[in-house]
């Protein structure tokens, strides 16, 4: 246990040592034109010092959040909540997208008796078969659900079964929130990162790289590293950008990690300043019709 502590505690006493480092030295990880370079980011992308910095720099700011300024961890919230709004607003988009699309393959495929859509924007031609597009739109799925999830927490969309929370006081639920923050949010999009890393560069390079591999292992490995995307479809015309889902579990990993740390702070100042903070620069959207808006603040739990 002793081991344990005194390695966790040198992990993150070296942390600002290797951002230094990283940053003192780009074109180490950077350059991708050399393939050691690419290697490294690949390896240092989902290592211990990658974790100990993110830990760290989390540490930090909520030591100097809760010792010295709290308006430290209120900009924290705003900045990495509105992040969650951006994306989520833009990344929502994605699903009329989906349905115009669907509606246009069905239109040229069953009235026209098209076999396939040709696109030329800004001179260029991109034609495809309508299987392919139809096969994209499970990709305008996979946007919303993995870039939108944050901004669906963020908004109180998310449907949770309630055994206990709504019969507790209201500091009891911000002590709930932390924990669940720390104990579920976090370890769980940790270990989800971790695996959807090395997921993600199997299907972008060639040998493929593993989780377990050391660094060393891995520099021998460069000599015979190139590109080889993944661009196998299930049907002979069907969409062969597959390689993009996996991007984006990637993306869903940080942009849910990001929220664990959003949800850790308001929980800990709401629970600190009591219920004249509750939901204080709480970006939420509204229909304009005050019937459903009051509706889902009670569904939300916000009032």
């Amino acid at each position: 246990m002793i081991d344990l502590i005194l390695w966790v505690l040198q992990n993150i006493a070296l942390a600002p040592y290797h951002v230094v480092l990283a940053l003192a030295n780009p074109g180490a990880w950077l350059n991708w034109d050399d393939p050691e370079a690419m290697v490294r980011f690949i390896y240092y992308g989902a290592s211990v010092e990658l974790f100990f910095v993110f830990l760290t720099t989390f540490l930090v700011i909520t030591a100097l959040g809760m010792a010295w300024k709290r308006d430290i961890l209120w900009w924290g919230v705003r900045i990495l909540e509105g992040f969650a709004n951006a994306v989520g607003r833009v990344a929502a988009w994605a699903g009329m997208l989906m349905v115009l699309q669907q509606v246009m393959i069905v239109f040229l495929q069953r009235i026209f008796r098209v076999s396939e859509i040709q696109l030329g924007p800004f001179g260029t031609a991109f034609a495809q078969d309508l299987s392919w597009w139809g096969e994209e739109l499970k990709l305008y799925n996979a946007l919303v659900v993995t870039l939108c999830v944050t901004y669906t927490f963020v908004q109180g969309g998310h449907v949770r079964v309630d055994l206990v929370y709504s019969t507790v006081r209201f500091r009891t639920k911000r002590v709930i929130d932390m924990l669940g923050s720390l104990l579920f949010m976090m370890p769980f999009v940790t270990i989800t990162y971790l695996y959807a890393w090395f997921f993600m560069w199997r299907h972008l390079i060639t040998p493929s790289m593993t989780s377990t591999g050391t660094l060393d292992r891995m520099l021998m490995q460069s000599r015979i590293v190139r590109w080889n995307v993944e661009t196998i479809g299930f049907s002979p015309n069907g969409f062969n950008a597959y390689f993009v889902f996996k991007v984006l579990i990637v993306a869903f990993c940080i942009m849910v990690m990001i929220q664990s740390v959003a949800v850790f702070w308001r929980a800990y100042l709401e629970w600190l300043e009591g219920e004249d903070s509750e939901g204080r620069y709480l970006d939420r959207d509204k229909t304009g019709d005050i019937d459903e808006d009051v509706e889902h603040m009670i569904h939300t739990g916000s009032t």
